[in-house]
């Protein structure tokens, strides 16, 4: 895949997903690209897929952009970024502009990979930990997420979730999360976190300027309200996310699972960047936990996971003792609706 491909690919991606402006300049990047440029060689650089299902360099790039906006650095590209709108060949101009400007900024920049840890997936979540608890009814929670980034997903019970005339979730909460919610109302069953903690391979602390600018610029500079959301998740952090293989990690996580507790291990879009052998690894290890699982000390497995369907992502769970496989419904990859399919009744 050339990277004129990845950029046409992943600004239909962006359009699909509510970012007009990515869908917009995404395109425009790839007809001021500085070919033969030093940009242009460390892109080239990258080997195998650079598209959104591999490096995803468009991202890269647009974050970089993004960056340079929140920080202040090109007066230009302020003018010519959301909530500001410009013509087209003005928007061409300014990219065009900044890409060689802070060449040596973006080449830098696109070394690491993407960092998007969407808050709004944790409307699923917050359901889908009602729904085990209320299956369970063991009420407190060890919390283990796999591929975590900043550890935002980690501090679920902090947040309200309203779905229909449904609310979960304190009074005092951090943020509320409103998805467009069809299907049955979500269970309500309280629980109290006991113990929080993640793994990522490449983590970020949320509480450092270089890191909580690397979260927000890999947002769409056109959806204001995701900022928002993680700037309140930020504000309330203090969930703890490991370096390390997620796989090497789960063992040892399962073998420091205390009594009296529900094991609840999840993860949104990530388990698809696992190796196939790493994600056998990892389904055996659940598995043997969840064989030795108690009624006093449940463990639970929550997935969003994409499975080669046209819309959204699978939100399915298993739940032991029991063995059980339950299929939540479906949700948005960005949060933005929810199709629940769990009926406690």
């Amino acid at each position: 895949m050339t990277l004129f491909d990845a950029l046409a690919q992943q600004a239909k991606a962006c359009a699909a997903l509510g970012s007009p402006f990515m869908g917009r300049m995404l395109p425009f990047l790839a007809e001021v690209w500085p070919a033969g440029s030093s940009l242009d060689a460390a892109v080239q650089a990258f080997e195998g897929d650079i598209g959104p299902s591999g490096h995803s360099l468009p991202l890269r790039l647009a974050s970089g952009l993004h960056a340079l906006v929140l920080t202040q650095q090109d007066p230009e590209l302020i003018a010519a970024y959301p909530p500001n709108d410009v013509s087209d060949n003005v928007l061409k101009s300014v990219l065009a502009s900044a890409l060689s400007r802070h060449e040596a900024f973006l080449i830098q920049w696109i070394t690491s990979p993407p960092q998007t840890n969407e808050v709004r997936r944790s409307a699923v979540l917050i359901a889908g930990a009602h729904a085990l608890v209320h299956r369970s009814e063991v009420t407190q929670v060890h919390l283990s997420e796999l591929g975590a980034s900043a550890g935002l997903n980690l501090m679920l019970e902090q947040y309200a979730l309203t779905a229909g005339d449904t609310r979960l979730g304190p009074e005092n909460a951090a943020l509320t999360l409103a998805p467009d919610w069809s299907g049955p109302a979500p269970v309500i069953a309280p629980f109290t976190v006991t113990d929080r903690r993640g793994v990522d391979l490449n983590p970020l602390d949320p509480h450092t300027p270089e890191h909580a600018l690397r979260l927000r610029a890999y947002l769409w500079a056109d959806q204001a309200h995701r900022v928002a959301l993680t700037d309140a998740a930020i504000q309330v952090n203090r969930a703890h996310v490991d370096q390390s293989d997620a796989v090497d990690w789960l063992e040892g996580r399962l073998a420091d699972a205390p009594q009296g507790r529900m094991h609840l291990i999840y993860h949104t879009v990530a388990w698809q960047y696992f190796p196939p052998e790493r994600q056998a690894t990892g389904t055996a290890l659940i598995e043997a936990a969840g064989a030795q699982a108690t009624s006093e000390t449940p463990v639970a497995w929550l997935r969003m996971e994409a499975d080669g369907t046209a819309r959204g992502a699978a939100v399915t769970a298993r739940l032991w003792p029991g063995n059980h496989h339950i299929d939540l419904g479906r949700a948005d990859f960005h949060g933005r609706w929810v199709d629940w399919a769990d009926d406690p009744t």
